[in-house]
């Protein structure tokens, strides 16, 4: 079988839409009429969803090198950042922070995290994502 040649035809014929969408019996689908509702039994794998996480984490972390100080933090507390814009989409209203950061204060850094209302909305993730950045450690 000539998988690309399948493929096209299935684009083809289903279309590709690259947000979720109701199919025409109502249920929530993505791609090329890949079923994802769970009504139905729909779903994603757990390859498929870390590929899709690569992906995301590949993004941010391009959107993280446009700062200037983040190419000098140690693996940690990118990954802190990384995982912040996941999450956020942007830091631009965080200058507290990015000050914090361009000086290596990293007391100062976890402690502009905690006084946000990030950490008022999301605490737990808060409190461990500001452990990481005082000590510059992975969370075990």
């Amino acid at each position: 079988m000539n998988t690309s040649q399948v493929m096209e035809l299935l684009v083809k014929e289903e279309s590709e839409v690259l947000t979720a969408y109701q199919d025409h019996l109502g249920y929530l689908t993505i791609g090329v009429g890949r079923l994802i509702d769970k009504r139905k039994g729909g779903g994603i794998s757990k390859a498929e969803s870390r590929f899709l996480l690569a992906n995301d984490v590949a993004r941010f972390e391009l959107a993280a090198l446009g700062y200037p100080w983040y190419a000098d933090l140690d693996e940690a507390r990118q990954g802190v950042i990384v995982a912040m814009l996941f999450q956020l989409g942007s830091l631009d209203k965080w200058a507290g922070l990015r000050a914090a950061l361009g000086s290596r204060n990293w007391d100062k850094a976890a402690d502009s995290m905690l006084a946000s209302l990030w950490a008022k909305q999301t605490p737990a993730r808060a409190e461990r994502m500001a452990k990481i950045m005082r000590t510059g450690v992975w969370a075990s």
